[in-house]
């Protein structure tokens, strides 16, 4: 296993971080602590979850995903020695899934990262972790309208002005830091601008510094290159990528519109199925077809090209079986050749971003 430094920390993580938004859902608890047991032989010292996970998102499962993981790990004994990431829920106008998360306190637009809210979130996945502490707490979506799944430009509102000023935000989550309830602090779902002023106001004032950014990122979604990745780099700011394999799409198995049973775009197709595309699914032949040219599964491929992305501190693989998983962990010991590399740059160039 590789491990790289989570932003400006101490703090060794390992290339691969264990998703584990089915947990709870598509995979049940055995299954959840078998692959956590599996990554853990494989060297995995970084699980990021979410108090509203599993996904696709419901009152009866919510808060799942951290139950088994806190379950968990008062069973290994071993807190210490994973890395744990959760998410707060925000009222992002078209939050995921847009369905409001009524059930999350006092659900919608009410989902702010001001203080009430903020300490009331952490306070409830410490309790389902069963844990005293979080080593990373991420700010799910901004609360502001940036774009989301399937857009790709920012449209402008000028009545989006209700949103918690992000010094506001950081003195809230200061406080949490000060109290021993958080480590450090991250952004989801953010944009060059978002990330730019989180960094910008924290050294200004003083305030918890944000250590990595996790948004979607894959080879049929490269968005984050244009302007985002410069910020990673330079400003030790790196990325959790997530849906490396665009939501499993890039293993190949729903490719020719097959939907395997229990999978998500056959659980929910309506609510899942809106960034693709039929430019997408041309964009995945290529690259499938690129793979078998190097004799090397579609899904290796795929992973093996996010983790060593120069900006990428660790790719966020989550599976719904341990099989799964053993076929996604095999990238890490693929390193991709200048030729492999400018293959994947004329798909890139010819086809870019069709599944943002």
């Amino acid at each position: 296993m590789k491990y790289r430094k989570l932003g400006a920390t101490s703090l060794d993580v390992s290339a691969i971080c264990l998703g584990t938004m089915t947990f709870g859902e598509q995979t049940s608890q055995m299954e959840g602590f078998e692959q956590m047991n599996y990554a853990v032989e494989m060297g995995v010292n970084f699980f990021d979850t979410a108090e509203m996970y599993p996904t696709y998102p419901k009152k009866e499962t919510c808060g799942k995903s951290e139950e088994i993981i806190g379950d968990w790990l008062k069973t290994k004994k071993n807190r210490e020695k994973i890395i744990v990431a959760t998410k707060v829920a925000s009222g992002h106008p078209k939050g995921i899934g847009f369905t409001g998360l009524t059930w999350i306190r006092k659900g919608g637009k009410n989902l702010r990262f001001d203080k009430e809210n903020l300490n009331e979130a952490v306070n409830g996945s410490l309790k389902r972790l069963q844990t005293d502490y979080i080593d990373l707490y991420q700010l799910h979506w901004p609360e502001r309208n940036v774009p989301v799944g399937g857009q790709l430009d920012f449209q402008y509102d000028p009545s989006d002005t209700k949103w918690t000023p992000i010094e506001e935000v950081l003195e809230n989550l200061d406080l949490l830091v000060k109290s021993g309830k958080i480590r450090y602090v991250g952004l989801c779902n953010e944009t060059p601008w978002g990330i730019m002023n989180f960094l910008k106001t924290a050294k200004e004032r003083e305030l918890p510094r944000v250590m990595s950014v996790q948004n979607g990122y894959s080879l049929i979604n490269r968005v984050f290159d244009i302007a985002s990745s410069e910020v990673s780099l330079r400003e030790q700011c790196g990325l959790l990528a997530y849906s490396p394999l665009a939501g499993g799409r890039l293993s190949g198995k729903y490719m020719n519109g097959e939907k395997p049973k229990n999978s998500r775009y056959a659980l929910w197709p309506k609510s899942l199925s809106k960034p693709y595309s039929e430019r997408g699914e041309l964009a995945i032949a290529e690259y499938s077809n690129l793979a078998n040219k190097y004799n090397i599964t579609l899904s290796t491929f795929a992973n093996a090209f996010v983790i060593n992305r120069p900006f990428v501190t660790s790719s966020i693989i989550g599976a719904t079986s341990k099989k799964h998983l053993e076929e996604n962990f095999k990238g890490i010991d693929i390193t991709l050749t200048e030729e492999m590399l400018q293959d994947i740059e004329n798909i890139h160039l010819s086809n870019p971003n069709p599944c943002i």
